[in-house]
């Protein structure tokens, strides 16, 4: 059982949920039910299946077989236009609009959405949230830093004021000091808005330190599923150890180079 913090983001159920690629199982009858409110990071190596998963929620990717719910309806009865509007999504390559001014980037959902009015209300309210300065909303992304195109694309995400946002590796282009900032940022969001939050990141130390819950996949399948805490322990299984060795290896390295200076 998992505790999360009382929030309006919606609760999330899988229900041997598969994806198939030929003889290839991307994701291999996967059950889950995810509370409201939580964090959830997918850990795992490459191929595991993580991105997949996480699609599947949007409907950007369409299972085999098996259902996805939220807030206790099935997301086949939606839409999928209408569904991703609902659903915040950021990813590693941003994909902001080159042509497009950092406003209107912002406000596509909201224009897709057919809102006419207050949209340069939510836009500066928004780049108030993610700590951009309003004169930022005229610039073009080319204009913009790798972090500050991020930030950009978190706004955007949060723009329609989805409960549920779907992250997938989005610090991992960054350089490590805006990759940590901004990891920090969108933590104290997700909680500061009650969002339920799922995130993919092959950065097990970025799990920890993100997560209340995190998911261990492997094959397609999810292997372990612990709090951070219960992960350190050591006890969860061999999959999550493995991952889990590399950031305390880097930790005790660290150490030992502290004492020879």
């Amino acid at each position: 059982m998992h505790s999360t913090p009382s929030a309006s983001g919606p609760a999330i159920s899988l229900e041997n949920l598969s994806r198939h690629y030929g003889a290839i199982k991307a994701v291999d009858n996967v059950s889950l039910e995810i509370a409201a409110g939580s964090f959830v990071a997918l850990v795992g190596l490459s191929g595991s299946g993580k991105s997949t998963l996480l699609k599947m929620i949007n409907r950007l990717v369409d299972p085999t077989a098996g259902e996805v719910s939220i807030a206790g309806e099935n997301i086949e009865a939606t839409d999928s236009h209408i569904l991703r509007r609902r659903i915040g999504y950021v990813f590693q390559n941003i994909g902001l609009f080159p042509h497009m001014t950092i406003s209107r980037n912002i406000a596509i959902g909201l224009e897709l959405a057919g809102e006419k009015d207050g949209r340069q209300e939510r836009v500066a309210e928004l780049l108030e949230l993610v700590e951009l300065p309003q004169d930022m909303a005229s610039r073009m992304p080319p204009q913009l830093s790798g972090g500050q195109q991020q930030r950009v694309g978190v706004a955007r995400a949060l723009a329609t004021r989805p409960g549920l946002m779907l992250m997938d590796e989005p610090f991992g282009a960054l350089d490590p000091v805006t990759r940590d900032s901004l990891a920090g940022q969108y933590k104290a969001l997700h909680e500061k808005l009650g969002l339920t939050t799922i995130i993919v990141t092959h950065d097990m130390a970025e799990a920890l330190y993100l997560a209340d819950r995190i998911l261990v996949m492997e094959d397609g399948q999810i292997k372990a599923d612990a709090t951070p805490a219960e992960l350190l322990s050591g006890k969860v299984g061999g999959e999550a150890e493995a991952l889990v060795a590399i950031p305390r290896a880097q930790a005790a390295h660290l150490i030992a180079l502290s004492k020879k200076a």
